[in-house]
């Protein structure tokens, strides 16, 4: 059945820092809600704005939290673990790289880092639960990435071997979500293992098809890779359980392509823009979300090389808010039906 999704809401990685209104959840959700915001989308990695220990374990804490959201007419929306999602697969050649994503003491022991991160997934489950959400927002990590576009070729098996090492570490963590009854959304990024459809479908059987394994769609990320992404809103509806609203452009030139020659941002054939200024035909993504019965909140993450954020945000707001659909419950000329009985079509078809 088609539905009215909510929205707009705002994911506050991107936004938060050391000045105020930034660098507190309270100045953040008041900065948030008078641009028209009516939800944030919280990162757990980011001290200033939440505490996710304390979180997984005090109901008094959550409800806090929670508080001061509403306080300022704002709902959370999910918690997000990207990060720490992100370190529960990591293969050896990115260690030093994503060891910025740990804390200090974890940098340089990849185990313990590990470990960590699947304690966080764990908490953000149980926190997730105390807030009352349905969904939480995270990465898969990668341990087959550097060999997506391989020369030579892989050795037979390599991949296989990945996924199932994959599904191994995630499948206890998405039966704590189970547990918890929060859908646990991955959004599908080049970077991780599951970077698109047939992707997340290995990683998909590697968990039994877990009922939690969900997808955060994003469309930036597959404009980038020239996937369709409107055919991939139909094929895979009933995973589609978040939403970021962010945009994207994709210009070749005879110098480069998708994989952007090695370029700066600012120069890349495929670079993320300010929502609204790139090439994601959002008018037909809303209208097939809709279409799906996708009820749950249109989130912006907002990325750009050239736009200020805060005028990114400002804009993304109203932009979100044109967007959504409010759906009818009958097409615009349903009553010429209205009040059929058996009899009277019967006799519309002669039969009588």
């Amino acid at each position: 059945m088609p539905a009215t999704m909510k929205g707009p809401a705002l994911f506050l990685a991107q936004f938060a820092g050391d000045a105020a209104p930034f660098n507190s959840f309270d100045g953040i959700c008041g900065w948030a809600s008078g641009l028209g915001y009516k939800g944030v989308q919280i990162p757990t990695f980011d001290a200033r704005l939440f505490d996710l220990d304390k979180a997984a374990g005090s109901q008094s804490y959550c409800d806090e939290v929670a508080g001061v959201a509403a306080s300022h007419g704002l709902a959370i929306t999910e918690l997000s673990t990207h990060l720490q999602g992100q370190l529960v697969a990591v293969h050896p050649a990115y260690d030093e790289a994503f060891d910025a994503f740990a804390p200090a003491a974890l940098r340089g022991k990849p185990q313990a880092r590990q470990a960590w991160a699947v304690d966080q997934l764990m908490k953000a489950a149980q926190a997730s639960r105390r807030l009352g959400l349905s969904g939480s927002v995270s990465f898969t990590g990668a341990l087959a990435w550097p060999f997506l576009y391989p020369w030579p070729q892989r050795a037979p098996g390599l991949i296989e071997t990945a996924f199932d090492e994959l599904g191994r570490r995630w499948r206890p963590i998405l039966d704590a979500y189970e547990e918890a009854g929060v859908d646990l959304c991955y959004e599908i990024h080049p970077g991780e293992d599951v970077f698109d459809g047939a992707t997340f479908e290995m990683f998909l059987e590697r968990v039994g098809n877990h009922p939690r394994c969900a997808i955060n769609y994003d469309p930036s990320h597959f404009l980038l890779q020239q996937l369709d992404y409107l055919a991939f809103i139909d094929i895979y509806a009933e995973r589609i359980r978040a939403f970021h609203v962010k945009d994207a452009e994709f210009n070749p030139s005879g110098r480069q392509g998708v994989y952007s020659g090695f370029q700066p941002w600012l120069n890349r054939a495929g670079r993320f823009r300010s929502l609204g200024d790139g090439q994601v035909d959002f008018k037909a993504i809303f209208s097939r979300l809709a279409a799906i019965g996708y009820d749950r909140w249109a989130v912006l993450e907002w990325e750009c090389c050239l736009k200020h954020p805060e005028d990114g945000a400002r804009e993304g707001a109203a932009f979100i808010a044109d967007q959504i659909i409010r759906v009818t419950d009958k097409a615009f000329d349903d009553f010429a039906g209205a009040g059929s009985d058996d009899a009277q079509l019967r006799r519309m078809l002669g039969l009588t």
